[in-house]
């Protein structure tokens, strides 16, 4: 099993940056695909970005946040980051990070099986 603490959120002017973090717990986190998502409130959960395990080599994004955020993982500190630029009102969220033991890159939440309790993203206009 893995624990996962999100951090790093907070409120932001648009066009502004914020960085994300979560630590995983385990001594396999090499092991996990990780994901981002996030949810509005009155939403359902979407997914932002995906990283596979390992190095992380393959990455994957939602089109609404492509070109602006960039997932990254460090092994070494069993830790993935999310970083975000330009941000815009609408990436106004709760971030959640997720982990899947495994190959491969998902987008669906009930693929992951294991969350964080999430992190608040402000962002006003």
């Amino acid at each position: 099993q893995v624990q996962l603490a999100e951090s790093g959120g907070g409120l932001v002017q648009a066009g502004g940056s914020l960085r994300l973090s979560c630590a995983a717990s385990g001594r396999t986190f090499s092991s996990y695909a990780m994901g981002w998502f996030r949810q509005a409130p009155g939403k359902e959960r979407e997914f932002v970005a995906a990283s596979s395990r390992g190095f992380g080599g393959e990455r994957y994004y939602a089109d609404s946040v492509k070109g602006r955020f960039t997932i990254s993982r460090d092994n070494a500190k069993n830790t993935v980051n999310l970083q975000m630029n330009s941000l815009k009102p609408e990436d106004t969220a709760v971030y959640y990070c997720a982990a899947r033991e495994g190959p491969g890159l998902f987008r669906t939440p009930g693929r992951y099986d294991y969350w964080g309790q999430g992190t608040q993203v402000t962002v006003s206009s």
